[in-house]
């Protein structure tokens, strides 16, 4: 049985890792990279040991998702030709992800889809992802909804039950094995924080990059950000920029050249998880650190309207603060001064899964087939 795996992001690529170190030896796999988001996507790869057998290589600068989906569509369809898989294997809510499960449509070949079924219920919060998933889950011929929440939602949206299988998320299957690796701080600011860091420093991580932020939202969590560090002088602010001119631009015009505030470039995945791992608390608009604090007991505020991870906010260890600068100020400030609620936070349950939602999908597609 050959299985192709199509993805092109970092996040995708952390999130496949597992699988396709599963899948190896029990079936043939060949892994198809859009490199939709190049530099980040290389590193995630290298992390795994794993190896692409075709690169699309569509990334461009500034680019926009006409190119995005366009070219993966035309490039895809020269690979499932050469290829002809028994299943493509695509991840989440990328652009990359329905292009593929489009294109596999298009020449009937079944496809499994990972983290399948979260919703927000607002097509544009978070744009576009959570259209992608809605489109490429009502292709899909295997499921793999991360939680119950997930699968109640395929199934109000008359997707068989047969189709749907709770896996948990892979995500934290990939956590697990990057913290059991040895690792040492390779970003110079990193090394330097963290090895002369006092007990009484706290280090909060923020990462802020999507698409329906651009704009006044940034804008107005940097000025909230560079608010509360003025305000708090035990606190380090540690940013990894997004490489989009959109992030680039307005970050470093806000928050640079202020003390207790440092932006990075963006870190390779070792040193993400164990920054993630040392912080007090996480601030973000990102999906997966909504799954991974969680799993490392750390509180998430989440910079969006909606969070398509309802599960995080149910069990109390996720909090969505939207973008108002006003309210990121308070709900920061909040955390760090009330340790009751950082308690309640950081003990919550994790709801995404045991570290073996890989296992799972393995056999799934195996018994499927």
């Amino acid at each position: 049985m050959k299985i192709l795996c199509v993805f092109g992001t970092r996040p995708e690529a952390i999130k496949m890792a597992p699988v396709i170190k599963q899948m190896q030896g029990k079936m043939q796999v060949k892994v198809c990279v859009t490199a939709q988001h190049r530099h980040m996507l290389d590193s995630a790869l290298d992390v795994f040991g794993i190896k692409s057998d075709y690169d699309l290589d569509i990334m461009e600068e500034s680019q926009s998702l006409y190119h995005i989906t366009t070219t993966c569509l035309t490039r895809l369809k020269k690979v499932f030709d050469k290829e002809k898989p028994d299943l493509i294997l695509v991840h989440g809510d990328t652009t990359t992800t329905f292009a593929a499960a489009l294109s596999a449509f298009y020449e009937k070949i079944p496809v499994g889809h990972v983290e399948a079924g979260l919703r927000s219920f607002d097509k544009y919060n978070p744009y576009p992802e959570e259209i992608n998933r809605v489109l490429t889950d009502k292709m899909c011929d295997l499921l793999f909804a991360p939680t119950r929440t997930a699968k109640q939602n395929l199934l109000k949206e008359n997707i068989p039950s047969e189709k749907i299988f709770v896996t948990g998320n892979t995500v934290i299957d990939a956590l697990y094995i990057a913290l059991r690796k040895k690792h040492r701080f390779s970003n110079e600011t990193l090394k330097n924080l963290f090895s002369t860091s006092s007990p009484s420093k706290r280090y909060i991580l923020v990462t802020a990059h999507r698409r329906e932020n651009f704009g006044r939202p940034l804008e107005n969590i940097c000025f909230a950000l560079r608010e509360i560090s003025e305000k708090h002088s035990n606190l380090e602010i540690i940013y990894p920029v997004h490489l989009n001119p959109n992030v680039q631009k307005p970050v470093k015009r806000i928050l640079s050249n202020h003390p207790g505030i440092h932006l990075l470039a963006p870190l390779d995945y070792l040193d993400f998880i164990n920054l993630m791992n040392r912080a007090y608390f996480i601030v973000t608009d990102s999906g997966g650190l909504q799954e991974e604090g969680p799993a490392l007991g750390k509180p998430v505020l989440v910079l969006r309207k909606v969070t398509e991870r309802p599960e995080a906010v149910k069990a109390g260890t996720a909090k969505v603060i939207g973008t108002d600068k006003r309210k990121v100020f308070e709900s920061i400030s909040r955390l760090l001064e009330d340790k009751k609620m950082y308690n309640s936070m950081a003990k919550a349950e994790n709801p995404y899964g045991d570290g073996k939602a890989s296992q799972r999908i393995v056999k799934i597609i195996g018994d499927a087939t």
